[in-house]
């Protein structure tokens, strides 16, 4: 493991003065490909400064709260119900600076990974540079903040070489860098299709094949202007219904209602859909799109 932390120390040391620009992006794109092929697939704890108190007051679920960093040693699940919907929250141990490289608790990640949605509390006397910390280590393990997959087609083969094909100008890729950063995953037949303005970093995302993307809310103790970011005391109890209104829209669901002919909707108990799974063929087998509140009447035979 200490070899493996001095080379990627190296790579990053190097990257660091290197200007970014077309002359450079073919040398910076091989440092990417080296580094992402060293980084360690362990070693990851998730975002910490006040969240115990934020799951106690809003599930009602005891989590150890102190006020120094990191008393959470162990994940404490709770469930928060809204809109007819439980909807579970988890309280992790908190990040660390370095948590890529392996410094840590190592067993969270595949809890983080598999999550829908990520609630980071940020430190209101450092919020950006807490943000950015979190930002930099959950990267490192291949979880994507707030963003989409890159729009890039990628198909390996057995023989032919690198087929490029760009649908739209490219300020970074080109054949040459594109065939470097394949080589070092040793792959040397493909078809890579570029339907944006790609990056370096977005190719070496779609080759490793194992990156997650997930949305993020940030939770921040005063108001600032931070993307996605939703002001609130866990302390006093303040805005949590704009934070519960943020998560049910960032969760993107859908409540279904369903009645019996004569009877009127089980308002109480509603079916919750995710909205990619919202057509009628996914609850009833007809093609039809479901919006919030649909009310379905089931008809007995």
């Amino acid at each position: 493991m200490s070899s493996t932390l001095a080379k990627i120390t190296e790579i990053e040391a190097e990257m660091t003065p290197t200007q970014k620009n077309k002359a450079t992006a073919h040398h910076l794109g091989l440092l990417k490909a080296r580094l992402a092929k060293l980084s360690p697939g362990e070693g990851f704890d998730v975002a910490k400064t006040g969240d115990s108190t934020l799951l106690s007051n809003l599930a009602g679920v005891y989590s150890e709260v102190a006020a120094y960093e990191f008393p959470t040693l162990t994940t404490v699940p709770g469930v928060i119900r809204h809109k007819g919907a439980k909807i579970q929250l988890l309280d992790l141990p908190g990040i660390i600076k370095g948590a890529k490289d392996g410094k840590g608790r190592g067993q969270i990640i595949a809890v983080a990974q598999t999550c829908n949605l990520i609630l980071i509390v940020l430190d209101v006397l450092k919020p950006l540079g807490h943000k950015k910390i979190n930002e930099n280590e959950l990267e490192g393990f291949g979880i994507r903040l707030n963003s989409n997959p890159p729009n890039i087609g990628f198909k390996k083969k057995d023989k032919g070489g690198i087929n490029l094909t760009a649908t739209c100008p490219q300020s970074e890729l080109d054949a040459e860098t594109v065939k470097s950063i394949l080589a070092k995953y040793k792959i040397h037949n493909a078809d890579v299709t570029l339907r944006s303005d790609a990056t370096a970093d977005d190719l070496i995302d779609v080759v490793e094949g194992n990156r997650v993307y997930i949305p993020c809310i940030y939770e921040l103790y005063i108001i600032y202007k931070v993307p996605h970011c939703v002001p609130i005391s866990a302390h006093h109890r303040w805005n949590f219904n704009d934070l519960l209104e943020k998560i049910w829209d960032y969760l993107k669901l859908v409540r279904i209602y369903t009645k019996l002919k004569g009877q009127l909707p089980d308002y109480p108990s509603p079916l919750v859909l995710s909205y990619s799974r919202t057509t009628v063929e996914d609850f009833l087998g007809k093609d039809h799109m479901l919006e919030d509140k649909d009310v379905i009447q089931i008809v007995k035979k």
